[in-house]
């Protein structure tokens, strides 16, 4: 995972090639002529820069910083309108709360991400798994929304989780059909994450066809099961987590042989070695544990203040302003994964497209296995031990969870066919994945019921 021993670009052994920088973002493709000879393509390796693009340190201070300031300063003018009991209309209240928790809810995911970017390099991880870490890491502000939606309504916080799926798998589908294509009308992301991420579509789908088949038989022959209990969401919340682990071990032990196979193909020493690795953490500020720690405690304050802003949205939104919980819900989602885009179009600007690609298509995989299990044991633990007389438990087996848990199938099917295929988006594939989209969410909005309510 990692090596003990490191140097700086400035201590560069003299033994060093050039080609040590193959297969990086801008690297001059004359490096890359070993590698295609024996048929690894370089423009698909998951190698990238990590840390802060080399054009923003001439600023002292990360773009982050202000973000972070203003968002703090609007949580403590929310903060003390509530302790000065100065009430705002509804309307104005949900949306202030919801603008401060998403600004928060942004900077904390940076934070985060650089957190982990920082003590990867200082520890001398690799950069797949430092990569791996930030991915997994950056989602912490989003649990802690599910953890602050709960008690408001879990039906809520269920339906953002779901809803938030379709949304990433569209984005991801618009997003890479503006790629730039190869000649056969390509762009291709990294092998270890096409393979891991097909097998994991595959699953979603399959076991989101088999729950909605199975709440579907229940719900319409007058089974007396006609809820999911506490155990059947621990249940169902274990077997998604044992995927997600599986996946993610898969994942980087295929990252790992792909470096091996480039390392090998080129010949590298144990200098040069070295030195691709610091060309992966080249923009990464070296820190002290402690500023480290403290990068870490300020994404995780911002992820409770954000999360604690957001879920103050949604109460007004539905006890106060009487929006449906899928109403709510789907607001929530449509800004849920504001953070992932940010990091995607940030990506988009740099060139760095594969980057974007597969950092789009991980909000889906683990949203689906990690956000998703996570929904399910905080409402089953709610539901056990903490208020199961809540107007929304048990979570029923209606019409719109039955939809969202059958549509999984054909949208993830689709997703993993094409990946199958080595190709993204054309503009019918687009097409077919906004169809898939805008039917659910219309077919929620149109029959979708009240928190609660018993179809």
């Amino acid at each position: 995972m990692k090596h003990t021993k490191t140097h700086s670009q400035s201590e560069r052994p003299e033994s060093v090639r050039p080609e040590v920088a193959a297969g990086l973002p801008g690297a001059p493709s004359a490096l890359h002529k070993y590698l295609r000879k024996t048929g690894i393509d370089p423009d698909r390796l998951s190698i990238l820069h990590l840390g802060r693009p080399a054009y923003l340190h001439k600023y002292i201070t990360p773009p982050w910083v202000v973000r972070m300031a203003v968002g703090y300063l609007l949580w403590i003018a929310l903060f003390l309108l509530e302790v000065f009991s100065i009430e705002l209309p509804h309307y104005l209240e949900a949306i202030f709360s919801l603008v401060v928790g998403l600004i928060i809810i942004q900077v904390a995911c940076q934070i985060l991400v650089t957190a982990t970017e920082r003590f990867a390099a200082r520890m001398g991880w690799t950069h797949y798994v430092a990569g791996t870490a930030s991915e997994i890491l950056s989602t912490l502000p989003e649990l802690v929304v599910i953890g602050f939606l709960v008690p408001v309504s879990p039906l809520t916080a269920f339906i953002v989780a779901m809803i938030t799926i379709y949304n990433n798998a569209l984005v991801f589908s618009i997003y890479s059909y503006f790629l730039p294509k190869d000649y056969k009308g390509k762009y291709l992301m990294p092998k270890p994450i096409t393979d891991a991420g097909t097998q994991v579509l595959i699953a979603g789908g399959a076991l989101g066809l088999v729950m909605g088949i199975v709440m579907l038989i229940f719900s319409s022959n007058g089974h007396p099961k006609q809820a999911f209990e506490a155990i059947d969401l621990v249940v169902i919340a274990f077997l998604l987590l044992a995927i997600f682990l599986v996946y993610l071990y898969k994942l980087v032990r295929d990252l790992g042989k792909e470096e091996y196979d480039v390392q090998a193909t080129l010949k590298l020493t144990e200098d040069e070695m070295l030195e691709r690795q610091q060309l992966a953490f080249k923009n990464v500020e070296r820190s002290s544990l402690s500023q480290i720690m403290l990068l870490l405690a300020l994404g995780i304050l911002g992820a409770f203040l954000g999360g604690e802003s957001i879920a103050g949205f949604a109460s007004v939104a539905i006890e106060e302003m009487g929006l449906s919980g899928i109403v709510a819900a789907m607001i929530l989602a449509g800004f849920a994964g504001m953070s992932e885009y940010v990091i995607l179009w940030t990506s988009h600007r740099k060139k760095e497209y594969g980057i974007a690609l597969a950092n789009a298509f991980g909000g889906i995989a683990q949203l689906l296995f990690l956000i998703v299990p996570f929904t399910f044991l905080a409402i089953a633990y709610y539901q056990a031990f903490v208020n199961p007389s809540h107007p929304d438990l048990p979570i029923l087996f209606s019409v719109p969870n039955i939809l969202l848990l059958l549509f999984l199938f054909p949208t993830l099917h689709t997703l993993a066919s094409l990946l199958e295929n080595d190709h993204t988006m054309d503009i019918l594939d687009t097409t077919i994945m906004v169809a898939l989209v805008g039917l659910l969410l219309i077919l929620l909005v149109a029959y979708g019921t009240a928190p609660g309510e018993i179809v």
